[in-house]
């Protein structure tokens, strides 16, 4: 696809906007650490991106010999986070990059698979940056579950088709027509998981991968692969993909 024809972005939000991931890490090892036991590097790379009770499914499937619930998982991570969200940072590079496309009136909005609450939680200090997009935000629990989680592309075209007004068409390929795939391709999204990179592929569009440095040592076996990747929001280069460049 032509960088030229990039009219619209889409923004995952934990570990890509905000340095939340890091408090997902502390808070489940503190869980964990009572069992003896600590997640991994490649436990949370399948946890990314995926809804909260489908990435504790995902968590615990790799501890069975535990008394721990996903139930009692979710009910102490969320206590735990909820007292460490109001102190989440952004990241390098975010502030910087949703000014920029905010003062040129570029097309934006954010596809997060926390849930409302949470995003709330997330964000509540940092309106500066989000009250840049304006309201347009997707959350994993909007429309009451029928948004599949990510690696399925739902969340995109949600957040493309009723944030941005994008004439993307449904989830559902048997119903998506020629003008759909052209209006998908005007897309971009940034993420950092592997799930929402998929994600963002299999929705047609293009994708900025922004992983955390231990992704990269963690086996990938997916057919989907990033159109760019990029050590931080810092490197990322407006004019690469048709947007107006910084100093314009």
């Amino acid at each position: 696809m032509s960088p030229a024809a990039v009219e619209y972005l889409l923004f995952d939000m934990d570990g890509l906007l905000i340095d939340s991931e890091a408090i997902y890490t502390q808070v489940t090892n503190t869980i964990l650490a009572p069992f003896g036991k600590e997640m991994t590097w490649e436990m949370k790379a399948g946890c990314m991106g995926k809804p909260e009770r489908e990435a504790a499914v995902h968590l615990l499937s790799f501890f069975p010999d535990i008394s721990l619930s996903v139930h009692s998982y979710l009910e102490q991570r969320n206590a735990l986070q909820d007292t460490l969200w109001p102190t989440v940072p952004l990241l390098p590079g975010a502030k910087k990059l949703i000014f920029h496309l905010k003062v040129h009136n570029i097309p934006i909005a954010v596809a997060t698979s926390s849930r409302r609450r949470n995003f709330e939680l997330k964000t509540g200090h940092l309106s500066e940056l989000f009250d840049c997009f304006e309201g347009k935000i997707v959350c994993g629990d909007d429309q009451q579950g029928a948004i599949r989680g990510k690696p399925e592309p739902d969340i995109f075209l949600v957040a493309a088709r009723e944030a941005l007004g994008r004439d993307v068409g449904p989830a559902d390929a048997a119903s998506v027509t020629d003008t759909h795939l052209a209006e998908r391709r005007k897309g971009l999204v940034f993420e950092d998981a592997l799930p929402g990179m998929q994600a963002g592929k299999r929705a047609g569009m293009s994708v900025v991968w922004v992983p955390d440095a231990n992704l990269l040592d963690v086996e990938y076996l997916g057919e989907e692969k990033a159109d760019q990747t990029l050590k931080s929001l810092e490197d990322f280069v407006p004019e690469q993909w048709g947007l107006p460049p910084y100093d314009a």
